[in-house]
């Protein structure tokens, strides 16, 4: 009788230990599965990238904001913009998007791509100036000729309804900077898109 409630209590023990493990396991398992999760990286929002553009230039990144607009010219641009219409980004189809669908637009999309640097400084002004039409890659225009609201927004500039007031604007953005001890030159991002959601349609 004694040997028979040995073995069953040691069986009851060997059955509570393996258990004990079992769910401690589950319970290792479910917090690694919470920690990767924890650690994998949503969406920025359109004021943090801006926030920290110049650390991630020529990082991967994925922002998410409203659609405020989409370049007309081909539709491979769209600008999304975060708490409100100071902070906007350019984002700039690549070739495996093409081009965006009108339905982004007044849509939250989040778009994934790396973020660009681009400087503009005396010399790309004068080259501005030079050109012939004074039509600039960077700078659509709309089918009436004029510059751009949305990158001129994007770019936190003054509005200005000829290409010369606008250059003009940059070169005293440009001496302000210096005067305040800061570089020659004006930087400015937008994100080369790889692809896109749009999060509601």
């Amino acid at each position: 009788m004694k040997t028979i409630n040995i073995l069953t209590l040691a069986l009851c023990l060997a059955l509570a230990l393996a258990s004990c493990g079992k769910k401690q396991t589950k319970d290792e398992s479910a917090q690694a599965g919470q920690t990767e999760q924890a650690t994998t990286p949503s969406a920025l929002e359109v004021d943090d990238v801006l926030a920290r553009a110049a650390t991630l230039t020529g990082q991967t990144v994925t922002v998410e904001g409203v659609c405020t607009h989409i370049c007309e010219h081909g539709a491979r641009k769209i600008f999304l913009m975060g708490s409100d219409d100071t902070q906007v980004i350019r984002c700039e189809a690549g070739e495996g998007i093409g081009a965006f669908p009108q339905q982004c637009v007044n849509s939250i999309v989040r778009v994934k791509g790396t973020v660009v640097e681009q400087r503009i400084d005396e010399a790309y002004l004068q080259a501005w100036e030079a050109r012939s039409g004074l039509q600039a890659a960077e700078t659509h225009r709309h089918a009436g000729g004029a510059a751009c609201t949305a990158e001129q927004q994007a770019r936190g500039e003054q509005p200005a309804n000829t290409t010369a007031e606008r250059i003009a604007q940059y070169r005293q953005r440009i001496a302000a900077r210096q005067a305040a001890g800061g570089p020659d030159y004006l930087s400015f991002y937008h994100i080369a898109a790889d692809s896109y959601e749009i999060v509601n349609p």
